[in-house]
């Protein structure tokens, strides 16, 4: 090769210090942002192609790499909109198109975040291209981790970790948790990107280094593969029923007819107490409700009251209920998980009250401000109040640890109840408001804490999809949507904690400083390019 042809090909891959180098054509990054949008999106339940996961990652960064700032921006927005609108998709089903519009913009904003900071790194990334990968992967967790936590403590549905149920990069969970799954989602797609983004007329040794990435892919994947996941200690069984009552019509009015909701779960629960009395069914340890199985306030009122334990009695079994309860406070409700004893009743010192209610779904913040926004706000009467301790309950024969609804989705709910000493995980939601597609995203949460915390897990859903989840992750008896069923599993007890128990947010803070230190280096560079450029 010439010294004319080495510094063609350089111009085409790392640009010289002080030129602008050239993104690619407006023409080709617009599509591309939209494709790796619905990459992403095809990624997720229910469609569930883990491995476009990476591709969405890699096309992203190809489109915004070299763009000034603001066309970045607008990329990533293009992309985000094209991931969320249909993955929310969900939340307009009963509420009309303006809250699903909206928090899908809200969402598709952090993309747009992204986009800025892929665009911003570029100088970086020519440079050093070894760290395009790495810098590819920080950039994601980093948006990712300020998406979970803002506005009103976030939403992190749509977190690439959880495209990943039945992918070999699962069992990293067990590592790192969700950050580092993601991170290393991430990190395939820039590896992906790395190796399309060069001028591919270049002669034979231009396969090396094509070799090399493709090399540390495969490595990548091999890794993931190979983390041992399962039970942490204990070794314990213990039989636990989930009862799904089904509900009379879904929509936002289901517990317009609370009393044929509680009645489902009663009686389905009693039909289970003949098949044990029979012999045909082992009796549980312990039976789970869902979320709602009890918008009546059972220690309210008595014939709600009286009908759980009869269920209770019945089954010779603690019960966890899912009830909404009065107060503390006047016009305060509260989403609760309570444990419901044979003979004794409801057990006030196993209460868990949710401490992540769902902003303008179970309360309204800034609720005058909304009210100008839309009247559907009024459909929430009452604001839920937050409870303040993990959920961790004693039922004597094990101690287990309880989320509701869409806390699965929160790193820092679902572990406090294993570092209190949950066996299990339980996770109680409600999904008659929303569809099957939402249920099996939630089911793919449930799926990596379980990986995570090397906990045998389930999830008792009001409607569907119900199910137990082991702790490497596989999925048994799960239910149907909007079905009556009761499934009965034996689960494994695990009192031990992996290292991402034990790290803990560590994993999630070092990638998110070194996302930053990335963005500072990059900084750096371009000051300097425009010194070059200016002298």
């Amino acid at each position: 090769m010439t010294t004319l042809d080495r510094e063609q090909t350089r111009a085409t891959d790392v640009a010289p210090e002080g030129a602008r180098p050239r993104p690619l054509p407006l023409m080709v990054a617009l599509p591309m942002a939209v494709v790796a949008g619905l990459a992403l999106l095809a990624a997720f339940p229910p469609y569930g192609v883990w491995a476009l996961a990476p591709v969405g990652v890699a096309l992203l960064a190809a489109a915004t790499h070299r763009r000034r700032l603001r066309a970045g921006a607008g990329l990533g927005f293009l992309a985000g909109v094209a991931l969320f609108a249909p993955l929310l998709e969900w939340t307009n089903l009963h509420t009309g198109y303006l809250p699903w519009i909206l928090l899908a913009l809200l969402q598709a904003g952090y993309l747009a975040l992204l986009g800025v900071a892929t665009a911003w790194v570029s100088p970086l990334v020519d440079r050093h291209r070894w760290a395009w990968p790495a810098v590819t992967g920080l950039l994601w967790v980093g948006q990712e981790a300020l998406r979970d936590r803002t506005p009103f403590g976030g939403f992190p549905w749509g977190r690439l970790a959880f495209s990943q149920d039945d992918s070999p990069l699962l069992p990293l969970a067990a590592l790192g948790g969700a950050p580092l799954v993601s991170f290393a989602v991430a990190l395939a797609g820039g590896l992906l990107v790395t190796l399309a983004w060069r001028d591919w007329r270049r002669p034979a040794g231009h396969w090396r280094p094509v070799a090399g990435l493709t090399a540390v892919l495969a490595a990548l994947l091999a890794v993931g593969g190979s983390v041992p996941t399962g039970v942490r200690g204990g070794g314990d069984t213990l039989t636990v029923a989930i009862v799904q009552g089904n509900v009379p019509r879904l929509g936002l009015d289901f517990n317009a007819q609370r009393q044929a909701v509680l009645n489902n779960h009663v009686d389905a629960t009693l039909k289970l107490a003949e098949q044990v009395a029979a012999g045909t069914q082992r009796r549980p340890d312990l039976v789970v409700w869902p979320e709602n199985s009890s918008d009546i306030d059972p220690l309210r009122n008595p014939g709600a009251g009286y009908r759980i334990s009869q269920a209770a009695d019945a089954i010779g079994a603690p019960i966890l209920v899912g009830a909404v309860l009065l107060g503390p406070g006047e016009g305060q409700v509260r989403n609760a998980g309570l444990l419901w004893r044979p003979g004794s009743g409801p057990d006030l010192d196993q209460l868990y009250t949710k401490r992540h209610p769902v902003p303008f779904a179970e309360y309204v913040p800034l609720r005058k401000v909304a009210r100008m926004v839309s009247s559907e706000v009024d459909r929430v009467r009452s604001d839920f109040v937050p409870g303040s301790r993990a959920g961790v309950l004693d039922a004597g024969n094990v101690r287990f640890g309880d989320v509701i609804c869409f806390e699965v989705a929160y790193d820092g709910l679902v572990r406090d109840t294993v570092t209190g000493g949950g066996q299990l995980l339980v996770v109680q939601t409600n999904n008659a408001t929303f569809d099957v597609a939402e249920a099996r995203q939630q089911l793919a949460m449930v799926r990596l804490r379980a990986v995570e915390h090397g906990r045998g897990a389930l999830m008792a859903s009001t409607v569907g999809v119900s199910g137990f989840v082991a702790p490497d992750g596989r999925v048994d008896g799960a239910t149907g949507f909007n079905t009556a069923a009761v499934v009965v599993r034996q689960m494994q007890l695990g009192d031990g904690r992996t290292p991402a128990t034990r790290a803990g947010v560590w994993p999630e803070v070092a990638l998110a400083a070194l996302a930053v230190a990335a963005l500072a280096g990059a900084a750096v560079l371009r000051r300097r390019r425009e010194e070059v450029a200016g002298g």
